[in-house]
């Protein structure tokens, strides 16, 4: 291997959340890690996502993704503590449920029947699968600034949301204080088996790694890296806009699917969902329907001042649930991508990080293999 380095036992691919949090857990079972990220030219979906550790509405139509996504949300204070303990840094970890506002009977109707048939799959208890629906005047007591235009409202207790910045910034720190390197502008070409060696090697820019683990990490550059390793993630860009308010006093304690106010006091407002292959431009017919959403639902967000948007890629699977599959042609490499970075980062850490090296494959994951959509007999539809 070129460079200096040293000796690696896995090379991650990918150092925004879902890397980093892969990376942090191998590296607190004192495996020698190496992140090659790409650099400020990828499609950083980490610092462009709305924070939620989210539950609700989650695996409708396919329980296997409501029972991991709830074992990761069980397991963010774990995470959390463990971050802050190693590197001070606190990310913001708040759990007080959630809510999905509505606008009409017909929209209310709908959430109910979606997270009725979840609670069913997992069991059919309200322990399985806890929510309430809640007419108009319950969401008005006990959420004072919602809008005369809300009728009704789903809250889950299972919801939470962290600053994902911080949290980014916490897993870097704690990589590097376990001593991780991550490699930045160092977007991987060439995957292939070192002849003879035993060990993958790695081709990023002018420079060779090996390693004899490798997991791909790269978000929507996982696409095209996985066919070189013998597996399939055929994952495409989900574009999402979402709007910053300037910072305001405290009116809302509970994060929601349209608006959040972070721990320093700004509003986020988005959850857009278009089509549009690789442009992560803001088009202000969608700006201007988020705003209106959000207005709609807290009037008292009319005078804010907004101080600035963006647009990020979010990285889709086609039928909307995660990847997860080690290569049975090639063991030792692994692919992990999913759009819900931040909620499944406890996930990452704490269960792909031991199956990578070696470890039991977590429960059930097998569903989650890329290779689903190769067998004609699989029928889906996009759930997100």
């Amino acid at each position: 291997m070129t460079g200096s380095h040293g000796q690696v036992d896995v090379i991650v691919v990918g150092g925004g959340i879902v890397g980093t949090a892969v990376a942090y857990g191998l590296a607190r079972q004192d495996a020698r890690v190496l992140v090659l990220d790409e650099g400020d030219q990828a499609f950083r979906a980490s610092r462009g996502n709305f924070g939620l550790v989210w539950v609700q509405g989650k695996g409708y139509g396919f329980s296997p993704y409501a029972r991991w996504t709830l074992r990761s949300a069980r397991a963010w204070p774990q995470l959390a503590a463990a971050l802050q303990q190693e590197t001070g840094v606190d990310v913001q970890l708040r759990q007080p449920g959630g809510y999905a506002f509505f606008f009409s009977e017909a929209e209310v109707e709908e959430r109910r029947l979606r997270l009725q048939s979840i609670r069913d799959d997992l069991g059919g208890s309200r322990e399985d699968y806890p929510f309430d629906m809640l007419d108009a005047a319950t969401v008005r007591a006990r959420v004072p600034h919602i809008g005369p235009e809300v009728v009704g409202a789903s809250y889950t207790p299972m919801d939470g949301h962290v600053n994902p910045l911080k949290l980014l910034r916490a897993l870097h720190a704690a990589l590097q204080r376990r001593g991780v390197d991550v490699v930045p502008g160092s977007p991987v070409q060439q995957i292939g088996r070192a002849a003879g060696a035993g060990v993958f090697a790695v081709h990023a820019g002018v420079q060779r790694y090996e390693a004899p683990r490798i997991v791909l990490a790269a978000g929507l550059g996982n696409r095209a890296l996985a066919g070189q390793v013998g597996l399939h993630a055929p994952v495409q860009p989900n574009r999402g806009q979402v709007l910053i308010g300037e910072r305001t006093g405290r009116f809302l304690d509970f994060p929601t699917v349209n608006v959040r106010q972070t721990d320093e006091g700004t509003i986020q407002l988005g959850d857009s969902m278009e089509e549009v292959g690789f442009d992560d431009f803001t088009t202000t017919d969608v700006l201007a329907a988020i705003a209106r959403r959000g207005v709609r639902s807290f009037p008292v967000l009319a005078g804010l001042n907004l101080v600035r948007a963006w647009g990020a890629l979010r990285v889709m699977s086609p039928d909307g649930f995660p990847i997860y599959q080690e290569s049975e042609s090639q063991p030792g490499a692994f692919v992990t991508t999913c759009h819900s970075g931040v909620t499944l980062a406890p996930n990452h850490a704490l269960a792909i990080a031991p199956w990578v090296l070696g470890g039991s494959k977590p429960a059930g994951i097998e569903v989650f293999e890329g290779s689903r959509f190769l067998d004609p007999e699989y029928h889906f539809s996009h759930a997100h």
